[in-house]
């Protein structure tokens, strides 16, 4: 969009330019036709005052002469004044750069829709579901804990009273620390889940940067493969010529399948 507005504006520009450099020698002409007009008349009366024909002829050619030389040096200078011609660096807006040229063949662009190759790429969905299992053995051991812990204060409720002193000290010390205990198991858990996944996002990353350089070496030699995603993708649009997303998902799955295989035997 940006460009599409800035393109209006130079057009734009252009057409004011062009707009002024009528204006411009249309004022000149009629500057110079005034001048000529003066002039002719007054060389007129003094040649018929002299009545010298020859004369007259002469003055006529050397007013004519000068009239065109005036006429040219006023156009250039309005040309000058208002197009901006012989700037120092030749440009209408001395701002302006000229476009920098990567090559002389240009660059060999493709892409990658990420979306598509977590919903696809097998090693993404075993691990997620890895994950999954790690998190839910996690919960499951602090509920557990949780449960067992809230049992057994009701018990001390209920039974408290038919303890002696140091019985019912020795109980409460025990359940204070398990309270204490699992106040900071729940913060320590989710950190471990927290952590295996960055430690599993980075293996998955690694997989699949590593297997696009070794396609790309091998095949098709691209110069930039950008990588897409639904949410957070810096381009609004791209060429689905480019897309080489499937190929990609096709050589991940082939590879982790020899990896799995190999790991059976």
């Amino acid at each position: 969009m940006s460009e599409i507005i800035e393109n209006q504006h130079l057009e734009n520009n252009e057409v004011e330019t062009i707009n002024l450099n009528m204006e411009a020698k249309e004022i000149a002409t009629e500057e110079i036709n005034q001048t000529a007009t003066q002039s002719e008349t007054s060389s007129a009366d003094t040649c018929c005052n002299e009545e010298q024909p020859k004369k007259k002829c002469c003055c006529n050619k050397c007013l004519t002469i000068c009239n065109i030389i005036l006429l040219l040096g006023l156009i250039g200078i309005y040309i000058l004044h208002f197009t901006g011609i012989g700037a120092k660096n030749g440009l209408h807006n001395p701002n302006a750069t000229s476009p920098v040229v990567v090559s002389k063949e240009g660059l060999k662009i493709a892409y990658i829709d990420s979306d598509s190759i977590l919903a696809h790429y097998q090693y993404a969905k075993d691990m997620e579901a890895d994950l999954l299992k790690y998190k839910n053995a996690k919960e499951k051991s602090y509920t557990q804990q949780m449960n067992q812990f809230q049992t057994d204060y009701q018990n001390y409720l209920k039974t408290g009273a038919t303890l002696s002193l140091s019985q019912q000290q020795a109980k409460e010390a025990e359940l204070k620390q398990r309270a204490e205990k699992l106040s900071t198991l729940e913060q320590d858990l989710m950190a471990q889940i927290a952590e295996r996944q960055v430690s599993e996002n980075t293996k998955l990353l690694n997989a699949i940067f590593g297997f696009v350089k070794e396609y790309n070496e091998a095949n098709q030699k691209f110069d930039v493969i950008l990588r897409k995603t639904f949410d957070n993708s810096p381009t609004m649009y791209m060429n689905p010529g480019m897309d080489i997303t499937q190929e990609i998902i096709d050589g991940l799955n082939e590879e982790y399948k020899n990896v799995k295989a190999n790991e059976t035997k």
